[in-house]
């Protein structure tokens, strides 16, 4: 009886811990119907039992086991011990490391390669791919391939020298003789297309600064004569500067708002401009005074274009149109509509398509001028195009966006190649006949590149004239001059500045690395 009372149990009629009382204990190990329930009594037996010691209904005649003195009552073990609780991310990340270090201990270990594994791969390839043709003879072949035995087209086996090693031969290949020169063999696997390597250019210097606007120089076009330029500016005037001397020779006044875009006129002597206060004028450059007025944009125009051979021009603006006029009858010919956001820059050409916009609405579209319909829709970029150019010669175009410079072969726009590199807001391209792309920024660089590669051959940062911020050395237009010499710029710093070849420089080697993994989009 003390026992149980010294375990917690009591003798009959003794209150148990919970407040019930507890059923008494026979000798053999059962229980007699008492005042506490059955269902308790079992219950507590089985928390109390602990592993490995037998139950009191297993051990008949016995009751609770003898507690020894010093240990504490198994109850207290069961109860009040606490796990040591872990993260989800401490579990995951003890578990990976049991696996790191059962598993992937040389991971970083490279794996032993036989010294003969190279002539073996060669004699398996050799015995695999060729058993079949390496020792048969050219008569042999060329009669099994049916292939006519005519001068210059005549199959022959290139036998190279023995391994002195093994005794076999390294390869037997078969090759098209060339009956002009033996000694050069045209082999008949397919080989990967040589890329084209980069011509080497001349670089560009600063040869001249031109003051004299008062505000931002947005736009410039050069005469067919190659004697004077002309440019427009935020200050609202029209100014015509000398080429050779980079003096100034006339301005003109008429525009309300910044002039954007001004076109000379290479069948007339007709200067046209536009601007922001949604005005095209026509100024006759014998009388200089505005002749025709073209009314009909409903925003600000920011582009223009004169048809090479038709007495045709084109305006595009910020209401997202391109309107197509007749210069005598100052009739608006077309509306070509479909841009959803401001076309930014327009190009005429005598062959399709004879228009080309591109807009902020990150596409270009191709236009059928007699349809007034368009023939192609190019979107490929994925951020605003701002500006157009047309290479003198062949039959490509290319356009500048912030994200890449990409040509486009005309009429159908396939594209060609992307041009990267140049990380900032692209304004304006320039080309000239050489083959030199240049590309001005909003941030005042310029880069140089050879059209037919995309390699970028030289950076150039525009500096501002002193009293300006260095944030003002920005790049609006551009334009190369007739012959393709010099370089005309218009910048924020309201300047004028000419580039020229360098004529002391040295052709040096082209270190060109060129992309193998292009984007074809």
């Amino acid at each position: 009886y003390q026992r149980r009372v010294r375990a917690g149990r009591g003798g009959p009629g003794t209150p148990s811990r919970a407040g019930s009382t507890t059923p008494s204990r026979t000798p053999g190990g059962g229980t007699t119907p008492g005042r506490g329930p059955l269902k308790s009594n079992i219950k507590q037996r089985s928390v109390l039992r602990t592993p490995g010691t037998p139950s009191n209904s297993d051990t008949p005649g016995r009751g609770t086991p003898r507690r020894t003195p010093g240990r504490r009552p198994a109850e207290s073990l069961v109860f009040k011990e606490e796990v040591q609780k872990h993260n989800v991310h401490t579990l995951v990340f003890r578990s990976l490391k049991r696996t790191h270090d059962l598993f992937l201990y040389d991971q970083w270990a490279a794996l032993p390669t036989p010294d003969d594994l190279k002539a073996s791969r060669k004699s398996y390839k050799r015995q695999s791919e060729y058993a079949s043709v390496k020792d048969m003879d050219a008569p042999v072949i060329a009669k099994k391939e049916n292939v006519p035995k005519t001068p210059g087209n005549e199959l022959v086996e290139v036998t190279t020298p023995k391994n002195s090693s093994t005794g076999e031969k390294i390869s037997n290949a078969l090759a098209m003789a060339n009956p002009n020169n033996s000694n050069k063999m045209i082999t008949l696997a397919s080989r990967r297309a040589a890329l084209p390597k980069p011509q080497w250019h001349a670089p560009w210097k600063l040869m001249r600064v031109i003051s004299g606007h008062l505000g931002w120089v947005r736009c410039v076009d050069v005469d067919h004569t190659n004697d004077w330029f002309v440019t427009g500016s935020a200050d609202r005037t029209i100014k015509i500067w000398d080429l050779g001397s980079g003096t100034l020779k006339l301005s003109l006044t008429g525009h309300i708002s910044t002039v954007r875009g001004v076109a000379v006129s290479d069948r007339h002597p007709y200067l046209f401009s536009c601007g922001e206060d949604k005005q095209v004028k026509c100024w006759d450059l014998e009388q200089n005074k505005v002749i025709r007025h073209y009314h009909g944009h409903l925003s600000a125009v920011y582009s223009l274009s004169i048809h090479p051979t038709l007495d045709v021009l084109c305006s595009v603006g910020r209401d997202s149109t391109c309107r197509v006029w007749d210069m005598r009858t100052k009739s608006c010919i077309h509306t070509l509509t479909g841009h959803t956001n401001t076309v930014s820059s327009v190009l005429t050409q005598a062959t399709e398509p004879q228009i080309i916009t591109a807009s902020h609405d990150t596409t270009m579209r191709l236009w059928d001028i007699v349809a007034g319909k368009t023939r192609a829709t190019l979107t490929n970029h994925k951020k605003s195009i701002r500006s157009l150019v047309l290479h003198p010669t062949q039959y490509t175009f290319a356009s500048a966006s912030a994200d890449n410079i990409k040509q486009w072969k005309c009429p159908g726009g396939e594209f060609i190649q992307n041009l990267s590199g140049h990380n900032a807001i692209l304004n304006t391209l320039a080309l000239n006949q050489d083959g030199v792309l240049v590309s001005g920024a909003d941030n005042g660089t310029i880069h140089f590149w050879d059209w037919k590669t995309g390699y970028n051959f030289q950076r150039v940062q525009s500096q501002v004239q002193p009293g300006s911020l260095d944030s003002e050395a920005g790049i609006f237009a551009m334009k190369f001059d007739k012959s393709g010499s010099r370089l005309i710029t218009c910048e924020t710093d309201k300047t004028i500045k000419i580039y020229k070849e360098d004529d002391t420089a040295l052709e040096e080697p082209i270190n060109w690395k060129p992309d193998l993994l292009r984007k074809k989009y």
